[in-house]
């Protein structure tokens, strides 16, 4: 089972195509869906949403990716699930380069100081980063450098920020799920 983060732009049907890539990784592919205006209970519906999903599954090895702001949730709740992640080019700090286009951007930053102390550290090796060199959005290089101590960065030279073609990276994606 793949539990699909959707971006900030809930509703791109860009969301639709990478789920139908990733059936080619897992045949079950779920949508985690959430509102991107209210974090704080976000994280707890996030928490619920999982919870419930996985109690649906018999699958030994599920999966969390996110895309964007799914690679923020992806990881976080991820980790206290258990799960192994991949993030795609994930917003590590909305609260900074989202003001103005979320609400109480300031839960962000609640929520960092209020998550488990070092959880990249103890969800090392779980996780898995790609990144795109042409985001258009964030400076990956900087998401690399605070993440490549945690997890394996994998760097894709076309894709832009949404990245809309998972196809170049559905074979790591797919060995890394059955990784033990």
């Amino acid at each position: 089972m793949i539990l699909y983060f959707h971006g900030f732009d809930a509703t791109s049907p860009g969301n639709h195509e990478k789920m139908r890539q990733l059936q080619f990784v897992d045949p079950d592919v779920r949508l985690v869906s959430y509102s991107t205006l209210h974090p704080k209970y976000d994280m707890q519906y996030l928490l619920n949403e999982v919870s419930r999903q996985l109690n649906q599954s018999d699958d030994p090895a599920p999966l969390a990716i996110g895309v964007g702001l799914g690679g923020y949730w992806a990881e976080r709740i991820g980790f206290l699930n258990g799960l192994k992640t991949v993030m795609i080019n994930p917003n590590l700090h909305p609260e900074d380069n989202m003001l103005g286009k979320i609400d109480r951007p300031e839960e962000y930053a609640d929520i960092a100081n209020k998550c488990v102390s070092q959880f990249r550290e103890k969800h090392k090796g779980r996780g898995m980063c790609i990144l795109s060199r042409q985001d258009e959005v964030h400076d990956n290089q900087a998401v690399a450098s605070t993440l490549a101590p945690f997890y394996p960065i994998v760097w894709d030279e076309e894709q832009r920020h949404k990245f809309p073609s998972l196809a170049a990276h559905l074979g790591e994606i797919k060995a890394f799920k059955e990784r033990q």
